[in-house]
């Protein structure tokens, strides 16, 4: 690195490599991580699970091997991580990074995690695992409009605002309510917390569209080559509930949708794929607009940007 980096502002710094699936977030981080002394640590909400790893296209074991990696395929496809679980592990390993002197680089496409761990979020306390489970059982037990009019005896207001269909989020606002005894609308007016202090410096990895879809198509069937079927056949076997979160990662509903004689293999692949780039649009509008980037990559990253990209931090790290 020219130039001597001040050292407040390298105990202050963290990079974030953000943007859609199938864009060349992985090994961005990874050359950053190899050219700065840093560690790369996960913001992808799926591959935080131990049971999927083709499929999530989680860095594989010869790539880890050439950087510290953290947050990757340490959690159990039954345990559900929140926004605020991801930062406060992020939170921990950042400083952890810190004390060895090692750059942070977060990399991912879940952009609520990413959003909790620059911004904060409301100062709602962890839920007990027994208060969940209980609440996803209930919730299969009486059905999604019982549950919806259940909520709204108790917490009107957020009731009134969540679709019955809402799963997920029905089943959040009943257990911020049982566990803490305040709605969860009621929290969400609090001032946000931040874990962590730092000065973020946000990448946003933006290719065209049809060059993302291209990049989209082509993984998934390389995901295919290298075992992605056996990996959901495994899953599942689990036995998992039908909400566990793990079970909407990409391919995997219409994977087992073929295991479960849904869908051909052709279809199973097509559906997919189809998904796939729903997805990447998705979160290409949500990047766009909800990330404060400092730079962004108009392309795939790929060799030929590294040294633009690595100006770009190296600049950060100097400057501030």
């Amino acid at each position: 690195m020219t130039g001597t980096p001040d050292p407040e502002m390298l105990r202050q710094a963290v990079v974030v490599v953000a943007g859609p699936t199938a864009s060349g977030k992985s090994a961005c981080a990874l050359d950053l991580a190899t050219e700065f002394d840093g560690c790369v640590i996960n913001a992808d909400s799926m591959q935080v699970y131990q049971d999927l790893h083709v499929i999530t296209a989680r860095p594989s074991a010869a790539d880890m091997a050439k950087a510290p990696h953290s947050l990757y395929g340490m959690l159990p496809g039954r345990e559900v991580c929140s926004a605020m679980r991801w930062a406060e592990m992020a939170a921990a390993e950042i400083a952890v990074c810190r004390m060895a002197g090692l750059l942070p680089i977060v990399c991912g496409g879940t952009g609520l995690y990413i959003r909790a761990l620059m911004e904060g979020m409301s100062p709602i306390p962890e839920i007990p695992e027994e208060i969940r489970q209980r609440s996803r059982s209930e919730m299969e037990e009486i059905g999604n409009a019982a549950f919806h009019a259940r909520l709204a005896e108790v917490d009107p207001v957020t009731a009134d605002r969540l679709n019955i269909g809402d799963t997920q989020r029905l089943c959040r606002a009943w257990e911020v309510w049982e566990a803490t005894g305040r709605s969860i609308t009621d929290w969400q007016t609090e001032p946000n917390v931040r874990l962590i202090d730092g000065t973020f410096f946000p990448i946003l990895i933006a290719p065209p569209r049809e060059e993302l879809y291209v990049s989209c198509d082509r993984r998934f069937d390389l995901m295919m080559d290298y075992g992605a079927l056996d990996e959901v056949r495994a899953l599942d076997g689990q036995g998992l509930p039908e909400d566990a979160p793990i079970l909407k990662a990409l391919g995997v509903p219409e994977l087992r949708g073929l295991l479960h004689g849904r869908m051909d293999r052709a279809e199973a692949i097509r559906a997919s794929k189809q998904a796939t780039r729903n997805f990447a649009k998705r979160q290409m509008t949500w990047f766009r607009g909800q990330l404060r980037s400092r730079e962004i990559l108009p392309a795939q990253y790929s060799e030929s940007s590294r040294s633009e990209i690595f100006a770009k931090v190296r600049h950060f790290l100097l400057t501030g």
